[in-house]
């Protein structure tokens, strides 16, 4: 019942801020962004890539996995939830952050880990996002929450972030920057507005070691993966750590948390994986049954004219992704869980002065 009611919350957010007599137009303009495979086309349009990709399959994300859009380390014993809350705590644990500092959080979606790292360390959480929809979405999730004291939301192109420099005490990105059409000017915007000595903490979706682009099949995965989920190219974990290292930033620590899960990321949306309704039953939603009841009851309402003509092909846009998604993992060619922790480093002067109230500070025994 409450999976009903959820979907049936999302029905009138279905199509963004696209308008209705639009939705059909707006559909077939984004698949035309992936006739071919280059990604050319793409990386030069990625604003309106990404943002029809985010009006068009925002409501669908929001019903089946509530608020924060991304995958998870997760250990056996853990539901769902549980993992991605921890996700979201690591990745603010490795920022540094304290009460009362400023952090940015680079392509925020509804706000759902901008308010979880809120308060989890207590810091002033500021989403970025181009996508007003989501904005939208996340300012009543912010009221609803009573988070809008201490998280709010910029629209903006993380692409030229509208912050002076040196703005933020901390930035972090979950499964985001994938979206940047260059991967070093947008890092680079985001070590211009991060404070030096901060830290810029990230998970990144990434093609690994593993794939073979003479490999048809490792092709056709990272084709589907794009169309199904927004992404104007698709980057390696080298491409992403050489960007970092480009825009300035020193690496403290690197890894494929993929390597060192209990269960495989793409589990939670693997239509054939055994599913236990006593742990994890409102994830019934990605299940082969739960996909095929979403999609014919979005069929339905599409045909009642209550859902805005383009949702069927959405549905089905999204299903291709999230299977190509699951191939991906399961040859090991894509990961969505990179794990990037750079820093900004000290002026000269400013290092001099660290280091010199290092030695004035009396040690506690």
């Amino acid at each position: 019942m409450a999976s009903a009611a959820s979907g049936l919350a999302q029905v009138r957010h279905l199509g963004g801020n696209v308008g209705r007599d639009e939705s059909e137009k707006a559909t077939k303009d984004y698949e035309e962004y992936f006739a071919e495979e280059d990604d050319s086309k793409r990386t030069g349009n990625y604003a309106d890539v990404v943002n029809k990709y985010y009006d068009l399959a925002t409501s669908f994300y929001e019903y089946g996995w509530g608020e924060s859009f991304h995958f998870a380390h997760r250990y056996r014993w853990e539901t769902l939830r549980e993992s991605i809350a921890r996700h979201e705590h690591y990745l603010a644990s490795k920022l540094g952050v304290k009460k009362g500092d400023r952090v940015l959080d680079v392509g925020c979606g509804v706000g759902g880990p901008l308010r979880e790292i809120s308060a989890f360390t207590g810091a002033a959480v500021t989403g970025l996002n181009n996508n007003a929809f989501q904005i939208a979405r996340g300012e009543t999730l912010n009221r609803r929450t009573g988070r809008h004291d201490h998280c709010g939301f910029i629209k903006a192109d993380f692409m030229n972030i509208p912050c002076d420099d040196n703005s933020f005490d901390g930035v972090y990105q979950i499964e985001a920057t994938c979206h940047a059409p260059d991967a070093v000017g947008c890092y680079s915007e985001i070590f211009r507005v991060l404070k030096p000595g901060g830290v810029f903490a990230s998970y990144e979706w990434c093609l690994t070691d593993e794939y073979d682009e003479k490999n048809p099949e490792h092709r056709a995965i990272r084709q589907d993966i794009l169309l199904g989920n927004g992404l104007p190219t698709a980057r390696t974990t080298h491409e992403v750590l050489d960007a970092l290292e480009k825009a300035g930033f020193e690496i403290i620590e690197e890894e494929d948390l993929v390597k060192t899960a209990d269960i495989a990321w793409y589990e939670p949306i693997d239509p054939y994986r055994r599913w236990s309704p006593f742990r994890d039953f409102w994830s019934f939603k990605t299940t082969s049954w739960g996909r095929n009841i979403t999609h014919y009851f979005v069929l339905a309402l599409e045909k009642l004219g209550i859902a805005p003509k383009g949702s069927v092909n959405v549905s089905t846009f999204l299903k291709k992704g999230a299977d190509a998604l699951v191939a991906g993992g399961k040859t090991g060619t894509y990961t969505t869980m990179y794990l990037t922790v750079a820093r900004k480093p000290l002026s000269k002067s400013e290092l001099k002065a660290e280091l010199k109230r290092a030695a004035s500070t009396p040690r506690k025994r």
